[in-house]
């Protein structure tokens, strides 16, 4: 797996302090993207949070899954949570250590009460004496935030700073962003009220199995709450990995009502899904990836949008677009020009950099810059390398609706065309089924079969001749490719 040190630096440590009227929460922030540029420490927000209590607890819950790691725990340092600032928002993100929890807190205007919120994304600092402090924050305690340094202190930025150094997989980076993939084709499938809510999720199990998050569950809308059922029905949940909604219990008792949301069910297969606690002013939702041992980085919901040169030049067009808006609509990108279906595929390639991520309850994206080198997202993922080098190797041979793909290895792998949809005969199709994305085979036929359109529309009408060698190449070429016998590849790569 490859990885790198990710150095955060604060002017000083967050803290809860004691003051007149009320105790002051002081975010540090760290090295961060906004309206004007790359800043070392921005300043979102100096206000009130007009529920305390309940904007502690879910700061907390996303620091818990900053530092967790759901399957096969182990002791490691974990990142500090991202914070974003839309202007009307403060959005706090994390990710979990094994990559299968996604958590965002987002603190809406009416839980606010202050000056303007600002427009950027940085890291936040959360540390221990802090989350010792916010768990004894209580119902009546005034509270006053500050998101950044203190007004007072932006003239002393250059004294010492707190350094933390964590390692930063690639996987993780990835996981960002095809988190947010998954959750745009999410939909709501049942509303709980507060103690149906309450009910439910105190009857989950919890703790793990030799160190493996839960099984699987699956759950249908009963009535006003949920109840299990043994099988993937129409309509059902799945909630793969029970124990990993523990964040939950966090908010558990603000909550006013718990939101669910997640993919049709279309088979056996378990799928992901979020659930959102709503509070007072705010919103907590974690997403969960479709299986507990398994993170979002290896879901493939990005690859063909990066496989595209197409995506790549709208992707540069959107993001001029973006000005950091809670909302980015698709239908208002759109206006810009570009069908909706290339707008989507733009914003997915900006997912990958971190610059947008997905708001279930809104059905909306949201613009943010994540604080890390995240174009390795791209540059390191093992497939959509792999498919570059096949088309490059002049390995990808088209034969109407179907192609063949061979190997360095040797071996000769066929991918069909089913309206639109590529299977293909090596291992990685037979285990998943198109399950996490397109095999490396498929994508390198997707590839070409890009480039032969870009050229077919770019090229001068074809003559009578030229169409009829062009038929019979073709032709022979389809009856030698037939007499192939195709052999199952090694592991995805």
């Amino acid at each position: 797996m490859t990885r790198s040190l990710q150095a955060v630096a604060y002017t000083r440590p967050s803290a809860l302090e004691s003051a007149p009227g009320g105790r002051r929460l002081g975010l540090e922030t760290s090295r961060g993207s906004t309206p004007t540029g790359i800043q070392d420490h921005p300043r979102f927000f100096a206000g009130f949070l007009t529920s305390p209590q309940v904007a502690a607890a879910g700061l907390l819950a996303v620091a818990d899954v900053a530092g967790a790691r759901y399957y096969q725990p182990q002791l490691r340092a974990s990142l500090d949570p991202v914070v974003t600032g839309n202007g009307d928002r403060l959005r706090f993100e994390s990710f979990s250590g094994c990559g299968g929890v996604y958590a965002r807190l987002d603190v809406l205007a009416p839980g606010l009460d202050g000056d303007e919120i600002g427009h950027g994304t940085t890291n936040v600092d959360v540390n221990n004496p802090l989350r010792e402090a916010l768990s004894r924050i209580g119902t009546d305690d005034p509270l006053h935030l500050r998101v950044g340094p203190d007004e007072m202190a932006v003239t002393t930025l250059d004294g010492p700073v707190v350094e933390k150094k964590v390692p930063l997989p690639d996987r993780w980076l990835r996981g960002f962003a095809e988190a947010q993939v998954t959750a745009a084709g999410f939909d709501l499938r049942a509303e709980l009220p507060a103690a149906e809510a309450v009910r439910f999720l105190r009857s989950l199990p919890r703790g793990a199995v030799r160190g493996r998050s839960g099984g699987v569950q699956w759950v249908v809308p009963a009535g006003r709450g949920l109840r299990p059922t043994t099988r993937p029905v129409p309509g059902a949940v799945c909630l793969p990995g029970p124990d990993r909604l523990i964040a939950l219990q966090r908010v558990l008792r603000h909550a006013t009502a718990l939101r669910v949301y997640g993919p049709p069910v279309t088979g056996d297969a378990t799928l992901a899904g979020a659930w959102e606690a709503v509070l007072p002013g705010m919103r907590l939702t974690l997403t969960l990836s479709p299986d507990a041992s398994r993170g979002f980085s290896g879901e493939g919901g990005v690859l063909d949008a990066l496989a595209t040169d197409e995506a790549a030049e709208d992707a540069e067009l959107i993001a001029v677009l973006l000005a950091w808006e809670p909302r980015v609509d698709v239908g208002d990108l759109a206006a810009s020009g570009l069908p909706a279906e290339r707008v989507r595929a733009a914003l997915v390639r900006l997912g990958t950099s971190g610059r947008v991520g997905y708001d279930t309850a809104e059905a909306a994206y949201f613009h943010r810059e994540l604080p890390y080198d995240s174009g390795r997202a791209e540059r390191h993922n093992p497939r959509l390398r792999s498919a570059r080098a096949l088309v490059s190797a002049g390995a990808v041979a088209l034969e109407g609706a179907i192609g063949t793909v061979t190997a360095d290895d040797g071996h000769v792998h066929r991918v069909r065309d089913d309206a639109g949809t590529l299977s293909c005969s090596c291992l990685w199709w037979a285990k998943y089924r198109g399950g996490r994305g397109p095999c490396k085979h498929a994508l390198a036929v997707r590839m070409v079969r890009r480039g032969a359109r870009a050229e077919h529309r770019d090229a001068p009408a074809p003559t009578a001749t030229a169409t009829a060698t062009a038929t019979a190449t073709a032709t022979a070429g389809r009856r030698e490719a037939f007499m192939e016998v195709p052999v199952d590849g090694g592991e995805e790569r």
